[in-house]
């Protein structure tokens, strides 16, 4: 039999009103009854009631996770994260995958978690004009990508210095022919990652007197298959490079396995660089700029609690360290070696 707020009420002689107050940690209810509420409570098995709760707080104990893709590795892990931290909150996580196009403007013009939701934990980047509609809701809203944002508690990491380690990497290990495999084209509406990326390689070269060649970038998209794919495409250059940036690891690991389809040897051949630090790159050896992933969520779902309780300490932006890994994808160029040059 369900055991009711009443039923507590009746064993410990006192009103409905006060067990409540005890079990909210509300005030006018001392200390000792309420260690006394709370241990009859739990001898006899009452829980409260999440409906019942919602309806004398106004709250859902529900938070909304916007993601472009569910599928892949980084958004994976952010969105595991994240759930932890609101699960033991006691929070359900209500996800809406919002991956093309035709489904993302849809959610935003009829935004179906109105009053559903306490809170917007976004793992994409909106627009303006997506952002004021989220604004419009009046609830606490976080992303964990970009920078900082007006209305919004970001978590993130510098993405262009970031990049520029991995770049003026290989221009330090003495190569002149540097590749790029990255995403333009097929990147989603308004990621600005690839973006910042991508600028940094433009910087780094031109910071070393390299003169930028179209025919070293390639489209990995984003994934294992793209990397592949892209590798594949700049070993068929009129002048190969030497060495590649990746802006992802997975596209990285793509381009490991083109070159080891081409018989190519890894560094001595061509070196790979990567980025974000994914949980099989110590695997493959894979060189890379590491971010904290997981704390892209883990952060930003606490900071989202504790909007929800209005504390006033709040940051708008927390920025992420990252590092270069060194491992054994990158070394000098032979000539380098050789006391030559590229």
């Amino acid at each position: 039999m369900t055991v009711s707020i009443t039923d507590v009420a009746n064993a410990m002689g006192v009103s409905a009103s006060t067990v409540s107050r005890a079990l909210r940690g509300r005030e006018g209810v001392s200390e000792e009854l309420r260690a006394r509420i709370v241990a009859v409570a739990a001898e006899l098995g009452y829980t409260a009631s999440r409906s019942a709760s919602s309806l004398a707080s106004g709250r859902t104990y529900s938070i909304a996770v916007l993601a472009p893709y569910v599928g892949r590795w980084f958004f994976g892990t952010v969105l595991d994260a994240a759930e932890r931290v609101f699960s033991t909150a006691g929070y359900d996580v209500v996800l809406y995958n919002l991956g093309s196009a035709e489904t993302r403007n849809r959610f935003f013009a009829e935004l179906p978690l109105r009053k559903r939701v306490d809170a917007v934990l976004s793992m994409l980047l909106p627009t303006e004009d997506e952002a004021e509609r989220l604004r419009s809701l009046g609830i606490p809203l976080a992303i964990t990508v970009g920078g900082p944002r007006p209305g919004f508690t970001t978590v993130g990491i510098d993405d262009r210095a970031s990049a520029e380690l991995a770049v003026r990497h290989l221009v330090n290990l003495g190569h002149r022919r540097i590749g790029l495999i990255g995403t333009r084209s097929t990147a989603p509406l308004h990621w600005t990652t690839p973006d910042l990326r991508r600028r940094a390689y433009l910087d780094v070269l031109a910071d070393a007197g390299i003169e930028y060649e179209p025919a070293l970038e390639a489209d990995g998209e984003y994934t294992v298959d793209g990397g592949e794919r892209a590798m594949t495409d700049l070993l068929a250059a009129r002048q190969p490079p030497t060495a590649v940036f990746a802006e992802s690891d997975e596209m990285a690991m793509g381009a490991l396995r083109a070159l080891r389809a081409h018989r190519l040897l890894v560094p001595d051949d061509i070196s790979i660089v990567g980025f974000d630090g994914h949980e099989l790159a110590d695997v493959v050896g894979l060189t890379t700029v590491a971010q904290p992933v997981a704390d892209h969520g883990t952060e930003a779902a606490g900071l989202l609690l504790r909007r929800l309780q209005a504390a006033d300490d709040v940051p708008d932006y927390l920025e992420l360290p990252t590092r270069l890994i060194v491992r054994n994808t990158t070394a000098p160029h032979r000539n380098s070696r050789n006391g030559g040059t590229s």
